[in-house]
């Protein structure tokens, strides 16, 4: 364990598959999506500096928040940083247009849609490989090891560096992982929610994989 620290958490730097980071993270998800108004262009591209001033190393966003434009916003702003940063986006679960014009969120991991996520995602992020591609949510219409498989063609190709998945159990996580490695699973964990304690956290350590809390707050949400 390597013994750099950083300001915004005065504590060591963190393994997540082959990248160190902040033990603390930034969730992007709120710049454009949910929890009310988001703020405006300029304040979200402070908020990111200051943040990358404080040290944090570690910034998450999807390709469903905001429909895209959480990924649009993120991406410019911090593409001056970016060899300073680990970048992580999601697929699998993004806004799709229907016939009638409105934009809803769909839940697709089928190999065609994962890797029209992905081609998407690298567009608007204004990059040339995401470091960390989580599988937003599983479809459980689609076998996992399909949905890794095409994930890990993404790996191949250079588009991705290391792969995720977010919000699944301890059995699914090991069917994934006989596919492809999983460096991270992400999953809620706080004082509202400890179901990660059930079975999860153990194949975490067992198989290597890193765990990623989000809303470590108590959150209802």
């Amino acid at each position: 364990m390597t013994t750099t620290t950083h300001a915004i958490t005065r504590g060591p730097l963190r393994h997540l598959g082959p990248f160190q980071v902040s033990p603390i993270g930034l969730g992007c998800m709120n710049l454009s999506h949910a929890y009310g108004a988001p703020p405006s262009a300029e304040q979200a591209r402070a908020l990111l500096h200051q943040a990358l001033d404080e040290g944090c190393t570690l910034f998450d966003t999807a390709a469903l928040y905001g429909f895209g434009a959480n990924e649009s916003l993120v991406g410019p702003s911090l593409k001056p940083f970016r060899q300073r940063l680990t970048l992580c986006s999601k697929g699998g679960m993004a806004g799709v247009t229907g016939a009638d014009g409105n934009t809803t969120r769909v839940i697709d991991g089928r190999p065609e849609a994962l890797r029209r996520n992905c081609e998407d995602s690298l567009r608007r992020l204004g990059t040339d490989v995401i470091d960390l591609y989580y599988l937003h949510r599983w479809d459980k219409r689609v076998p996992i090891e399909d949905s890794v498989g095409e994930m890990a063609r993404l790996v191949a190709e250079g588009k991705v560096r290391a792969l995720g998945l977010s919000e699944v159990s301890a059995a699914t996580l090991r069917r994934a992982h006989a596919v492809h490695p999983i460096a991270a699973l992400q999953s809620e964990y706080s004082l509202w929610t400890r179901n990660p304690e059930i079975a999860v956290l153990q194949t975490c350590r067992e198989l290597g994989v890193a765990f990623v809390a989000f809303r470590p707050g108590c959150s209802p949400c």
